[in-house]
């Protein structure tokens, strides 16, 4: 028991300030930089060849693709990378920011993501660049393939193993864990305690299991049809709430400009810093899209392009979809309905400062934003739904750049036992939630980020040279 506590306390406090430094100073900066370096190097790619990006997505749109044994189609490997994009803190995180950043932390989100683009477009490019075949003919790539390519010798092995430890324990274990807890936890209450958390977790397990032992084309075939419906289903729920708040969506807009600049002071004293708001509109602008944490790039070294530029350009809409679109609309609904006009949540703050938010959560923010259109009922169920669909298919994508990353450490023996692991940990997690391993599972999302954006740096000039046309060849070549 003394030593559970020693965990619960004295290690979760470590993990705790740790995490604080690293997301508030050390990765915000690291991906801004990044970011900003990337398309310096590629002329704002993200600008150039935002058409060209759209054109590609829609030209090679399908809900019944037809890739070879192994790979993917470049449709499915976009549907894979933001399957794995969009997941509970698309939701809960962005309510999340704007708890505590106030609504100026979504014009920061704005900012991070128009330089992820570029960062992604980056990592797709060079994971399409490195990629190879194993003995069965299936294609591999991501990261640790870039990061050796990157550091040559033993530095560049360390550092990609380093990698690949971090990533299959943030996302392929731990990260599934967070999935299923939010996936058992928000359908448990709409139900009204109806439904056991113990239920909803055997049959996410099925579903994962099913879909983890039937390969790359199971996985392709299924996020191809799931997330273009999961999407539209959640941005229309959304867009019906706006539309019915024209004029609080007006003045929620302003908000969010203003107190992108300017702290908001209420009777309660300053509520939202300009500090909380950039810091906390970085940090889950840049965890929503995940640009520079080298997840996706796993995802589009599958894709069959005629060159690497065609999935860097597809890659850009990734982050832009997942911006944009999801979390962008998330955090409009929750200013627009909670922060504008006399109701709860805005009459807390204008009475009694953030201190009257404490009976509010980032987790009930968002069913209470719906509920303006809805009712509780519904709104209950609706976000419940969404969020199921976007943490399954976070489950899922985040598998498989788990088992990518075990075939690299220990051999294709190692991907049936990960599999198996990682279902008996994301039922574990949906029965019970450790505050422990939710913020390990953030310390090694975060760790992983510094050798992918290392070696996106040292590889920039490849990356400047496949967008301006200079280089529009398979294999690294500096």
């Amino acid at each position: 028991m003394d030593f559970v506590n020693f965990l619960n306390t004295t290690v979760l406090d470590g993990v705790n300030a740790i995490n604080g430094v690293l997301t508030d100073y050390v990765l915000v900066v690291l991906l801004i930089a990044t970011g900003l370096y990337i398309s310096i190097r590629t002329h704002f790619v993200q600008i150039r060849c935002f058409g060209e990006g759209w054109h590609n997505l829609f030209g090679n749109f399908s809900l019944k693709g037809n890739s070879e044994e192994g790979s993917m189609s470049s449709f499915q490997s976009l549907c894979t990378a933001v399957g794995g994009q969009v997941g509970t803190g698309n939701i809960v995180g962005v309510c999340g920011a704007v708890l505590v950043g106030g609504p100026g932390s979504i014009f920061w989100i704005w900012i991070i993501a128009f330089f992820g683009m570029a960062t992604n477009y980056a990592e797709a490019v060079l994971a399409q660049k490195t990629k190879i075949k194993d003995a069965d003919g299936n294609t591999l790539g991501g990261p640790v393939y870039y990061i050796k390519a990157a550091f040559n010798g033993g530095f560049g092995k360390f550092l990609a193993g380093f990698f690949a430890v971090a990533i299959t324990l943030a996302l392929g274990i731990m990260g599934c864990m967070v999935q299923s807890n939010a996936i058992a936890g928000v359908i448990s209450n709409a139900s009204g305690g109806a439904i056991p958390t113990f239920a909803i977790g055997l049959v996410v397990v099925a579903l994962c299991l099913w879909v983890f032992l039937g390969g790359t084309n199971r996985l392709a075939s299924i996020t191809e049809k799931i997330v273009p419906i999961m999407a539209i289903f959640y941005i229309v729920g959304a867009l019906a709430v706006l539309l019915t708040h024209i004029p609080e969506m007006i003045q929620a807009f302003g908000l969010i400009f203003t107190y992108a600049f300017t702290p908001w002071s209420a009777t309660g004293g300053v509520v939202f810093s300009v500090f909380a708001a950039i810091s906390k509109g970085a940090n889950r602008g840049l965890f929503a899209n995940e640009a520079g944490m080298g997840s996706t790039p796993h995802a589009h070294a599958l894709a069959n392009v005629e060159k690497p530029h065609d999935q860097g350009v597809v890659a850009m809409m990734g982050v832009f979809i997942c911006s944009y679109f999801v979390v962008t609309l998330t955090g409009i609904v929750v200013v627009t309905t909670l922060f504008t006009g006399d109701n709860a949540v805005a009459h807390a703050i204008a009475t009694n400062g953030i201190v009257g938010l404490d009976e509010f959560n980032k987790n009930s923010l968002a069913q209470l934003a719906f509920s303006a259109l809805f009712g509780q009922g519904i709104a209950n169920w609706f976000v419940a739904i969404a969020l199921f669909f976007f943490a399954f298919s976070t489950i899922i994508a985040w598998n498989l750049f788990g088992k990518i990353n075990m075939q690299y450490l220990f051999g294709k023996k190692a991907v049936i036992p990960f599999c198996i692991l990682a279902c008996v940990c994301m039922f574990i997690g949906s029965l019970v939630e450790s505050d422990l391993v939710w913020a390990l599972a953030d310390f090694f999302n975060m760790i992983m980020v510094i050798p992918n954006v290392a070696a996106v740096i040292a590889l920039g000039g490849v990356v400047g040279k496949v967008a301006l046309g200079k280089d529009n060849e398979f294999g690294l070549q500096k």
